[in-house]
């Protein structure tokens, strides 16, 4: 099926060669050719990915998504993809060009798409709690470490040095939101826990201020009920006089 010239039938297999053989694809990829062949795979391996990541949801919080959630992730994923790829490429473009390189950003942005490729593997790996997103950035290091050597000539010790350092410092700040997220969702869990106990001796003085109000109300009524028995008998004995 093509497109305005675009081969979508293609982006599989340009997918698999990314992620089979990633060294051999970024020494063959046109470092030209413009944006829209780049972006159309970036956006296909973007529905691929919200696709993997509504499925990943529906299993971590057991269905409870349903199909909106679905539909969601499906729509809101291949958008994000695109922004993600402009912004991406352009961080990218600047440390490239901090490490030597004299690519424009277009070959930048080229090589920043088709690591697109790895976003299905991104949404599947956040099943996995705490390390999932830090073995992905470890898997993304090593095909950023060939875009750099094959694509803009950089040394390979230093491409694995500079991005091995920003990719252990994204792992640490991952691990550690991770961390502060679970510790935040136990305490939210155990306020709740406190204001529901809270709740429910409130309700429990309520009942027993309930009871008692009630039990006086019988009170006051026999008492009136026997007043009136009382006068009653008066009554009668003033009639009998």
């Amino acid at each position: 099926m093509e497109t305005k010239g675009v081969n979508l039938g293609a982006v599989p297999q340009t997918a698999m060669k990314v992620l089979t053989s990633p060294a051999a694809f970024f020494r063959e990829m046109p470092k030209t050719g413009g944006f829209i062949d780049p972006l159309v795979f970036a956006v296909a391996l973007g529905v691929v990915g919200g696709v993997v990541h509504a499925v990943v949801q529906a299993i971590k919080f057991h269905f409870v998504a349903g199909i909106a959630g679905f539909i969601g992730s499906i729509v809101i994923f291949p958008i994000v993809i695109a922004i993600a790829s402009f912004i991406g490429a352009a961080i990218l473009f600047f440390i490239w060009q901090f490490m030597g390189s004299k690519e424009s950003y277009e070959t930048a942005y080229r090589c920043c798409a088709y690591l697109m490729a790895l976003s299905p593997l991104q949404a599947a790996l956040t099943l996995i709690p705490f390390i999932g997103m830090a073995i992905f950035l470890v898997i993304q290091l090593y095909y950023i470490v060939m875009a750099s050597v094959e694509v803009h000539s950089i040394p390979s010790e230093k491409a694995w040095r500079v991005f091995g350092i920003i990719a252990a410092v994204l792992i640490l700040l991952n691990v550690s939101a991770e961390f502060a997220a679970r510790r935040a969702v136990n305490r939210f869990g155990e306020a709740s826990k406190e204001m529901q106990k809270a709740a429910e001796d409130m309700q429990k003085q309520a009942e027993q201020m309930q009871q008692q109000m009630q039990q006086k109300a019988d009170e006051g009524k026999k008492a009136a009920e026997e007043a009136r028995k009382q006068l009653e008998e008066m009554q009668k004995q003033n009639g009998k006089q």
